[in-house]
């Protein structure tokens, strides 16, 4: 492999590798602290970074690992957002985070997430010059190539897939992410119902208004589904541009 940058979403794997290193100290009969091994936790993330280059034939140089930055946006705009995510970073987590921007090519933008910092890059780069490496179902916006580490499996997605997913995310909603979508449709429902009637915005709008929601409701949704794109941030105020409907309203 020569050029082609490897665009990893390193959120999970620098969380799981903190997690798997932490243990519990007793330290006397009536306290009990955290501690963490950081070679554990710095191995982990090392085998994690190995298997992708071994996949690809790939060096670092060709890796960038991408995390979120502070103060989401998307928080700004529910409250709801990712709330039920109460547990403080694991033990260890930011001196790992500092020895990864320290060792590779990292990127971490403030107010937006990896996955959007992945969409960003990879939709400013020219065609076939990089790989999106992520199990994050949400990437599936993003027109490209995307590669799953825990599958192995290796995807195209064209503009019109992107579009599709979005929508359908819109509807479906994310019990991870904590935004609700439109009731009653998960992604295949979503996925059966845009099948049928088309892959327009004023569809969207119609499944939500069958279930006595408004258009602002659907149009929040969708912007919390929403992966970031070029299209979608400024990059002189360093900000996101909040979606919109297209005029046409419609990923067919």
């Amino acid at each position: 492999m020569t050029n082609i940058k490897l665009l990893v979403d390193a959120d999970v794997i620098l969380y799981s590798a903190c997690l798997s290193a932490e243990y519990d100290l007793e330290y006397n009969e009536y306290l009990t602290v955290v501690a963490s091994y950081f070679d554990d936790a710095r191995r982990h993330v090392e085998r994690q970074l190995h298997y992708i280059k071994r996949r690809f034939d790939a060096q670092n140089s060709n890796l960038i690992l991408f995390f979120s930055g502070e103060n989401n946006f998307r928080k700004e705009l529910s409250t709801q957002y990712k709330s039920q995510r109460l547990r403080k970073k694991p033990c260890g987590y930011w001196r790992l985070l500092k020895y990864l921007e320290g060792t590779y090519h990292t990127q971490r933008w403030p107010r937006i997430e990896a996955d959007d910092a992945i969409g960003i890059y990879a939709t400013s780069a020219p065609p076939y010059t990089c790989i999106v490496i992520s199990p994050d179902k949400d990437l599936r916006q993003i027109p490209g190539q995307l590669f799953n580490p825990n599958t192995n499996e290796l995807s195209h997605i064209s503009p019109t897939d992107g579009a599709r997913w979005h929508l359908i995310q819109t509807l479906a909603g994310d019990r991870s992410d904590n935004y609700p979508g439109c009731p009653g449709l998960g992604a295949s429902r979503a996925t059966s119902l845009l099948d049928k009637k088309g892959y327009s915005w004023q569809n969207v709008v119609k499944a939500f208004a069958l279930k006595n929601l408004d258009q602002d409701t659907a149009l929040l949704n969708a912007r919390l589904a929403r992966i970031l794109t070029k299209n979608d941030y400024d990059f002189k105020l360093q900000r996101p541009i909040l979606w919109k409907p297209r005029a046409s309203s419609t990923a067919d």
